[in-house]
């Protein structure tokens, strides 16, 4: 990989508005890098998460701690007018109820304090087509699933010997096959639906005595040990009551598989997670994730890895100058807009005195 070509293309992605172009960055460099060689570097290799982890590893290290957690998530953006392909296609967006022509992005984050860093990635491929038996319509599937993608990702972080001690997920990925996994290694904190089966006591579980999450009656700030329906080991079960921003009422339900915690650290180590949110808008908002006009697989999957590249960098930055994304941003576009404005100026007093 030329280090190079991407330290200046990462720098184009966050400091560019609109459409990112290698015509566009040869063009703010004066012509000094061709287009052609800005193509090259996203046409010439895959760039995948062994890639990102040589990239990250020292900012990784020199950042580590024992309260570290491993935050997994994946996030869909648009680009309904982007051909097809077996990497922008339809998924479904379980968000919006409905399916979105787009890249389905599978991210794992470490964090360390207020730090959070890619390590590891998955851009889903569909490249197998099937007929849907009720439609008769053509569609595509992974090969593999979402699922087995988390625990190959957490597998490699371990043996990268990264240091982190939950994992961290939503629903979707609080599968028993999942919870199963991860506990022989790690410990996790889950988000789990309210319809699930769990048993109270071990008792009850031999007996097959199981009951939805949403029929039990679980006191404010208890951690209640159950058995959930088809895992062999007990997890402690926290209910967490909060306000919507629009003044609904909500409730989450957390699984941990460390029976040492209570129903506060439980939920203190899960409002971690957040940060893969903003790791999500930040990639989309700063550096242009959907807005290049890439055609092959392995320019847009490049193009996915050099926007993950530069959430590092603009998180390195906030590291120095305590600013986040979308403030380091804002002060790149304010200096930009200063710019064109001065050379206005100086593009209009030239005209008067013509």
């Amino acid at each position: 990989m030329d280090r190079k070509i991407l330290d200046l293309y990462t720098d184009f992605l966050i400091s560019s508005e609109g459409i990112r172009t290698a015509t566009a960055l040869s063009a703010m460099l004066d012509g000094a890098i061709s287009h052609d060689k800005i193509t090259r570097f996203l046409s010439g290799e895959d760039y995948d998460s062994k890639v990102l982890w040589k990239h990250v590893k020292s900012t990784v290290r020199s950042l580590e701690s024992e309260d570290g957690v491993l935050i997994f998530d994946d996030t869909i953006e648009a680009k309904p007018h982007t051909d097809e392909n077996d990497v922008v296609c339809w998924h479904f967006d379980h968000t919006q109820g409905r399916s979105v022509k787009g890249i389905n992005l599978l991210s794992a984050l470490v964090r360390y304090g207020d730090t959070a860093l890619p390590v590891a990635f998955e851009v889903v491929r569909k490249d197998q087509e099937y007929e849907d038996p009720k439609t008769g319509k053509k569609k595509r599937k992974s090969r593999q699933t979402k699922n087995e993608m988390f625990r190959a990702m957490v597998q490699t972080c371990i043996q990268n010997r990264l240091l982190f001690k939950y994992v961290l997920a939503d629903s979707w990925f609080a599968s028993k096959e999942n919870m199963a996994w991860v506990k022989r290694k790690k410990d996790f904190v889950f988000a789990i639906k309210n319809n699930r089966l769990v048993a109270l006591s071990l008792g009850e579980k031999l007996r097959g005595q199981f009951k939805s999450i949403s029929s039990l009656e679980l006191e404010k700030d208890e951690a209640v040990q159950v058995y959930i329906q088809g895992l062999k080991f007990p997890v402690l079960l926290v209910k967490q009551i909060f306000k919507n921003k629009d003044g609904s009422t909500g409730v989450l339900f957390l699984v941990c598989s460390d029976l040492a915690l209570n129903y506060h650290r439980i939920t203190e180590i899960y409002k971690k997670r957040w940060r893969i949110e903003e790791y999500h808008k930040s990639i989309k908002s700063n550096t242009g994730l959907a807005k290049s006009p890439t055609r092959t697989i392995r320019t847009q999957c490049n193009h996915i890895f050099s926007c993950i590249c530069a959430y590092i960098k603009l998180e390195c930055l906030n590291l120095t100058h305590h600013l986040n994304h979308f403030a380091l941003k804002n002060k790149l576009v304010i200096k930009a807009n200063r710019a064109a404005f001065l050379e206005l100026q100086k593009l209009r007093a030239a005209h008067a005195r013509a």
